[in-house]
């Protein structure tokens, strides 16, 4: 088992990884390889979360952030409190997940664009691996407005 098994797993560079909700398996091997933060940006739901994420996370050595972003209403909050998680996640290797990666993706290409120098081309490229095909209108409302707001 490795952080590669994770659903939708991305390597965004040497200490970014993204993905879907890590099962506990996964988050020890995420341990074992050297990540020592946790952002988790999926609300908890108990068919699908994980029953003690933040103490199972916290075990393992690793520092755990919860933002709980809503699948049908993201905000700019939401993202302002994601910005804030990144600037303060000091030096190490981080994983940052949602349920299957979408929010996730979302988030990092706005916050790429604004910190790292991304185009809106290159995030729309990092996005699109995980977002092709889809089609959720509350997210594509939410990502224009955000890229009108980080536009020069």
């Amino acid at each position: 088992m490795t952080t590669q098994d994770i659903y939708n797993y991305r390597r965004v560079d040497e200490q970014i990884i993204t993905g879907g909700q890590p099962t506990e398996d996964q988050l020890r091997a995420a341990a074992q390889e050297g990540i020592t933060g946790v952002i988790s940006l999926v609300p908890f739901d108990p068919k699908r979360s994980l029953p003690d994420e933040a103490g199972l996370v916290q075990s393992l050595g690793m520092t755990f952030v919860h933002i709980p972003v809503d699948w049908q209403h993201p905000t700019e909050a939401d993202f302002d409190a994601f910005e804030s998680a990144m600037q303060q996640r000091g030096a190490g290797k981080t994983l940052i997940h949602c349920a299957a990666n979408f929010r996730v993706t979302a988030f990092y290409s706005l916050y790429a664009i604004k910190h790292l120098g991304w185009t809106k081309e290159q995030a729309e490229t990092f996005r699109a691996s995980i977002w092709q095909g889809s089609d959720y209108p509350q997210w594509e409302a939410f990502i224009t407005a955000m890229h009108a707001k980080l536009a020069p």
